[in-house]
């Protein structure tokens, strides 16, 4: 298959696609990536980036020019002995250009029905008139009678008007262009917070989709990010009559800085971070998802130095 390079091409049951691409919260991947991670699931194939994506920059550092891997787009798989519902994540590391995005959702999919993938589900954030301290709802769209029928089943509001911008609400469009069954669970997030990761808003969708898939899986590194995060929030908070925008960039490492420095990172997220140096050592690539786990735990500065010799000669 064109644009694709396959790792494995295994023997999957009746599996499901769950697709994710980074936007607002970070909802959608953090759902994916924690799926993937506590599933364990095994690397599939990936879409070669130089066919959608260009690189437009280049990062400095220390005085140094460093050239950017252009972002990775990944398909893993796990194999559910249990129900013989087989999963396959997709994880992309950034959103295509526009003028590209139809033909890689295209793209996405043409891989899901080579495994015969009947049904799609995507997640985003849904911004929201409510306090960070509130349990989020879960709003859900789905692309035909029958799916809404069912989505009746679990603690979800239908969502009848609005939009889902970017790669996690188009790719919805092109599965029901396709005949495909689609569902795309969208948690809510408080309008203030659309620039921060939000865990909690993560969980809650984790919550319904589980149920959905008929899978269970440990929630307890989740769970404790949701905490820290949120009582990052309330010591910000104190400190501010009202929220009424967005916080902004300089907030946002302000509350990473005090995350760091007040909580415990839990040693699933030390080994994880351990492993990836160890594999962007012998693979650049690895790099980018690299510094997206150290910018989640808010410590890239901690590791800044040993993150950056990784583009040193000597390295590859």
């Amino acid at each position: 298959m064109k644009n694709i390079k396959f790792y494995r091409k295994p023997e999957l049951e009746n599996p499901c696609l769950i697709a994710a691409w980074p936007g607002m919260g970070y909802v959608a991947t953090g759902v994916a990536s924690y799926l993937k991670k506590k599933l364990k699931s095994t690397l599939l194939a990936e879409i070669k980036s130089e066919d959608f994506f260009y690189l437009t920059d280049v990062w400095i550092r220390k005085d140094e020019i460093i050239l950017p891997q252009l972002p990775k787009s990944t398909f893993f798989y796990w194999k559910n002995r249990e129900v013989r519902r087989d999963l396959i994540i997709f994880l992309g590391e950034a959103q295509p250009p526009p003028d590209k995005e139809l033909a890689f959702a295209s793209k996405v999919l043409d891989v899901a029905q080579l495994f015969e993938v009947k049904r799609v589900y995507t997640a985003a954030a849904a911004p929201a008139p409510i306090h960070h301290t509130q349990p989020p709802g879960v709003l859900a769209v789905a692309t035909n009678k029958k799916l809404k029928e069912y989505l009746k089943k679990f603690k979800v509001t239908l969502m009848r008007e609005g939009n889902i911008s970017g790669m996690n609400g188009l790719l919805l469009g092109v599965v029901k262009q396709r005949d495909m069954e689609g569902i795309c669970l969208l948690g809510e997030i408080p309008y203030y917070t659309t620039q921060i990761e939000n865990p909690r808003s993560s969980q809650a969708v984790l919550s319904i989709l589980t149920r959905m898939l008929g899978i269970e899986i440990n929630m307890e590194e989740i769970n404790l990010l949701a905490k820290q995060t949120e009582e990052r929030l309330n010591e910000f908070i104190k400190t501010h009559q009202k929220l009424e925008k967005p916080i902004s960039s300089e907030e946002i490492e302000e509350m990473k800085k005090g995350l760091k420095a007040r909580s415990e990172i839990p040693k699933s997220a030390k080994d994880r971070i351990g492993n990836l140096f160890k594999q962007a050592a012998k693979d650049r690539s690895k790099a980018i998802e690299l510094k997206a786990e150290l910018d989640k735990w808010g410590i890239f500065e901690e590791y800044e130095d040993k993150f950056l010799d990784l583009f040193k000669k000597g390295h590859h």
